[in-house]
């Protein structure tokens, strides 16, 4: 491994970022591995300083962070307890449920105000003992059975099949709100089920992890099984799930495949890879590929031990990870700034050390041979042309492997599909319910409600 003039090995990677942002950069520039590459983005950024001033800029974000409804639809929570103990943060939603849904035991559900619900979410969590995960959100809106706290729903007639339950895996360094298109989209007639992942969002910081285990994709694949026991033990399933969350469906396929002989009736793997996460590029030339694979694990291992410095100097280099969330996020130059920003908001609400825990664990990942346990299965898998996180070459690598799967490649488009292209990814995912209730033998879902 190189090293730098005082014999670090990562000397030569901090001094670089460190002189892109003035001070150590955010988590969240960081969190989707671009540390080693900040040096290019700084060009981007002293362009954009010459036209736009620093207080504009900040103006305009406290703008749209005021503005934005992103974020703000919620169903009923519930915790799940994970095989390490770890509590895990669950919503139900949707009208397809047939009864009144408990919430957690012991926690009346009241609704929070607007600057309550903010402040819980993008409360940053630092230090290493753990994460403070208190104050779990109330009811905040939505329509069907599960909106109304507190008035049960009348029950189905008994020879009513069971609608589907469609559970929603997120992404690194997001929360299960990456999802909010999908979820005003989808809610009438199908039970949605989302989900934090552990030391992600609301869940609780990683048991495991704090007790020395090193965190893994088999883990997250455990943790879905504890989701699906707890909420929808019974029923036709589909799971969808998007970069690292359709790692996680990968890991269930891998740990219980009659699980998909048996419930689960469709599977969408929204921009994600089987394996050879170590062969992705991040768009850089063959040089930069190899000197990102050689010093990026060291960099973040780093930065995760600087947690208190990293936190308290994220705001330092606020226009350097702006430039890095765009590039890395989307494909077009189109988006909705206030999606843009939402996406900001996602990646900077996860600390250091939470990307530190997770970071390796992808190099590790490979379910190429669990995804036999799909055969036969109604499949979607979905990209981008532009995403430089998992290349659409990864999704066309589990086409392959699945030749009954339907595999969409939209152009203009990156990481962030579901962001992006709600309308389309919607219309897709529409596709892939309607083949899954017939698949399990259960009626069609109405078409999704459009977007505004």
């Amino acid at each position: 491994m190189a090293e730098g003039a005082d014999g670090n090995p990562v000397a030569a990677v901090a001094k670089a970022a460190g002189a892109a942002s003035g001070g150590v950069s955010r988590a969240g520039l960081i969190g989707i591995s671009l540390g080693v590459v900040a040096a290019g983005a700084a060009a981007g950024v002293a362009v954009e300083r010459l036209t736009v001033g620093r207080s504009m800029r900040r103006r305009a974000r406290e703008e749209l962070d005021a503005a934005a409804p992103y974020g703000s639809l919620r169903g009923r929570p519930r915790t799940v307890t994970a095989p390490d103990g770890t509590e895990l943060y669950v919503e139900l939603d949707g009208t397809g449920w047939d009864e009144a849904v408990p919430g957690p035991a012991g926690r009346p559900e009241q609704p929070e105000d607007e600057g309550q619900r903010r402040r819980a979410w993008f409360t940053r969590r630092s230090g290493a003992a753990g994460v403070d995960r208190t104050g779990l959100p109330g009811l905040l809106g939505g329509t069907g059975a599960l909106a109304r706290a507190g008035r049960p729903a009348e029950a189905a007639p008994a020879d009513t099949p069971t609608p589907l339950t469609v559970v929603f895996c997120h992404g690194y360094c997001l929360n299960q709100d990456s999802w909010h298109f999908q979820r005003a989209a989808f809610r009438e007639g199908l039970r949605l089920v989302f989900w934090d992942q552990r030391s992600h969002g609301r869940s609780e910081r990683s048991r495991s992890y704090l007790a020395g285990e090193p965190a893994s994709i088999d883990q997250l694949g455990g943790d879905l099984k504890a989701v699906l026991d707890a909420v929808a033990p019974e029923g036709p399933v589909v799971l969808v799930g998007h970069s690292m969350g359709g790692m996680t469906v990968m890991a269930l396929a891998d740990q219980h495949p009659e699980l998909f002989r048996e419930r689960v009736a469709g599977v969408g793997l929204v921009g994600t890879l089987a394996g050879d996460w170590n062969s992705v590029t991040l768009g850089l030339p063959a040089a930069g590929a190899r000197l990102l694979r050689k010093l990026a694990p060291a960099t973040v291992r780093l930065l995760g031990r600087q947690v208190e410095l990293v936190e308290a100097t994220r705001r330092i280099g606020a226009d350097v990870a702006a430039v890095f969330y765009r590039r890395f996020s989307f494909g077009s130059k189109d988006v909705d700034p206030q999606v843009v920003r939402f996406a900001e908001q996602l990646l900077d609400a996860t600390p250091i050390d939470v990307v530190a825990e997770f970071y390796p664990a992808f190099g590790l990942h490979d379910k190429k041979a669990a995804l036999a346990a799909l055969d036969g299965v109604p499949v979607l898998v979905l990209a981008g042309t532009e995403d430089l996180l998992t290349p659409p070459a990864h999704s066309e690598e589990i086409a392959r492997a699945l030749p009954g799967a339907e595999l969409v490649v939209l152009p203009e488009t990156g990481h962030l599909l579901m962001l992006e292209r709600p309308a389309e990814v919607d219309r897709y995912l529409a596709g892939l319910l309607r083949r899954a209730a017939g698949h399990a033998g259960v009626p069609a879902p109405p078409d999704p409600s459009p977007h505004p």
